[in-house]
């Protein structure tokens, strides 16, 4: 299929990484590749790591990044392994990095990756097929406590616990094999004012099964405890997000490391040691503008949240 993918702040965000023509860059995210050719056009001696966890999205961006790949790296890996990336490179430091996370619009267009609640797929949600974990199993194999607290928790679902005992009924019969399968079996656990919403019903718990396959959020905190240590002075730190579970995360970890002292405040003196080690430069987050949500509706709930090393 072809794998291309409209860039969410995308100027917004080629505009936060500042690009020195000699700068050092690296993609954690890199998708179709949109960021990282508006980036890769930008160098001259400099170089870009383009990482993603998509084998398929890594052969689309090569073919894209065609012309600059002098100056260009691939990595297929995922970006919480972000000292391991950037040691066998063998670079110490960057001078920006930008992650846009979540699921890419090519993942979920493509049927047979069954991200989708629109269409019929098996059920599997990986982002890198060579992973063990699918959906079929979280939704067939975890118990039900665990399908509750994963819903309630990544998918801000209020009727989990009644969707979990519907799944549960449901597979005791056979299991759940496709994603329509799973849409009905949602449905059939939800009231009739929640099958009203203009929201598809079963949209919280699907991104809550994706994002359980995927280990998304402790991959956000991995990363976004790495980063920072692997910026230049001045380098600039640029996260995307798409929901707030992901943005609340980035956020915090941003205000940490940009907070220094941990020191409890009755302290009089600072004992601790600990320096800031960023600035924010996004007091509110970056958000689209009407013309990109009427161009690209995906968009909607898009935050760029952007911090610069000291």
């Amino acid at each position: 299929m072809n794998f291309y993918h409209a860039s969410v702040l995308l100027d917004e965000a080629i505009e936060a990484l500042a690009i020195r023509p000699d700068g050092i860059y690296l993609d954690g995210t890199l998708g179709g590749a949109g960021h990282s050719l508006k980036i890769a056009e930008r160098l001259t001696t400099g170089r870009l790591i383009g990482v993603d966890r998509d084998a398929q999205a890594l052969e689309a961006a090569a073919a894209r990044l065609a012309p600059y790949m002098e100056r260009v790296s691939l990595v297929h890996a995922n970006y919480r392994a972000l000292d391991g990336i950037l040691d066998g490179l063998g670079i110490e430091k960057v001078d920006g990095m930008l992650f846009d996370l979540g699921v890419s619009s090519p993942q979920l267009d493509d049927a047979s990756r069954g991200f989708s609640y629109m269409t019929d797929a098996p059920l599997d949600m990986r982002m890198d097929r060579g992973d063990s974990l699918t959906a079929r199993t979280v939704v067939n194999e975890w118990p039900r406590e665990e399908l509750r607290r994963i819903l309630y928790e990544f998918g801000e679902e209020r009727y989990a616990p009644q969707i979990a005992l519907a799944i549960e009924r449901a597979r005791a019969a056979r299991p759940i094999e496709t994603t329509l399968e799973l849409v009905d079996v949602i449905r059939s656990a939800l009231p009739a004012q929640a099958l009203r919403e203009k929201q598809h019903p079963a949209k919280r718990s699907f991104q809550a099964i994706r994002i359980a396959v995927n280990d998304e959020l402790s991959g956000v905190s991995e990363m976004m405890r790495a980063a920072i240590g692997r910026l230049n002075p001045g380098g600039i730190l640029a996260v995307i997000t798409f929901h707030s579970l992901e943005d609340r995360i980035v956020k915090n970890g941003m205000q940490t490391a940009a907070r220094g002292c941990t020191c409890p405040p009755e302290f009089p003196v600072c004992v601790c040691g600990k320096k800031p080690q960023i600035r924010i430069l996004t007091k509110k987050p970056i958000v689209p503008d009407p013309k990109e949500l009427e161009e690209n509706p995906r968009a909607r709930s898009a935050k760029l949240r952007v911090a610069q090393k000291l």
